[in-house]
């Protein structure tokens, strides 16, 4: 009656909780790095999906491609200068999915190469969707998590031009802001210029990769 593919399921379910989890801990290890040991102390640094993962959130991001995990706790009264350590801290996430999506098309080119007959076995063939699931769906992840509306991380790192006291306000949002995401992801504003980039970057990292193999 119902045509499920597991299969693909499953791999989306890897790759959301692992897009998640790399986000969230490369916040927190770079908080760490400058000081704040908040998100360590809270076994934060990690990738441990439980650590991170926000169960809702990842169902929402299946069904309507809008999700989220668990914040990582960041007290930036620890960082030397507080709003240049809040713009690194916030960049960490979107660079970590950046960077997994392309070891995840390396891995699937590399793979290609050395073992096709491999890729084309029952668990070759799971391993390879994964792979182009993670690629894609982290390349996505981090380009959401910059949109510069609060409370995403594009907030803290675009607006930085902002005078100290307007931005710390700023990123702290409010009602009115997740109010306006909340709308443009509903009225489908995003989707094309997201798509677009996305896209560019898949392509990008896939010729980087193509390079890199010889291909």
């Amino acid at each position: 009656m119902f045509n499920i593919d597991l299969e693909g399921l499953l791999s989306l379910v890897i790759a959301v909780v692992l897009a998640m989890s790399i986000h969230e801990m490369a916040h927190g290890l770079v908080s760490y790095w400058l000081g704040d040991p908040t998100a360590k102390m809270q076994g934060r640094i990690s990738l441990n999906p439980f650590a991170h993962v926000d169960w809702l959130g990842v169902l929402c991001l299946l069904l309507f491609h809008f999700g989220w995990a668990k914040p990582v706790p960041i007290d930036a009264s620890y960082y030397k200068d507080r709003k240049t350590g809040i713009i690194w801290t916030s960049f960490a996430g979107p660079f970590a999915n950046f960077l997994l999506a392309f070891v995840c098309i390396l891995i699937y080119f590399l793979i290609f190469r050395l073992t096709p007959q491999f890729a084309l076995t029952g668990i070759g063939t799971f391993i390879m969707s994964t792979l182009s699931t993670s690629a894609t769906l982290n390349i996505g992840f981090g380009l959401f998590n910059l949109i510069p509306v609060p409370p995403l991380d594009g907030s803290k790192i675009l607006f930085a031009f902002l005078p100290d006291d307007q931005y710390y306000r700023f990123i702290e949002g409010s009602p009115f802001f997740m109010l306006v995401l909340i709308l443009l992801i509903y009225m489908n504003v995003l989707n094309v210029p997201l798509a677009m980039l996305q896209n560019n970057i898949l392509q990008f990292f896939i010729n980087i990769s193509s390079m890199i193999l010889g291909l």
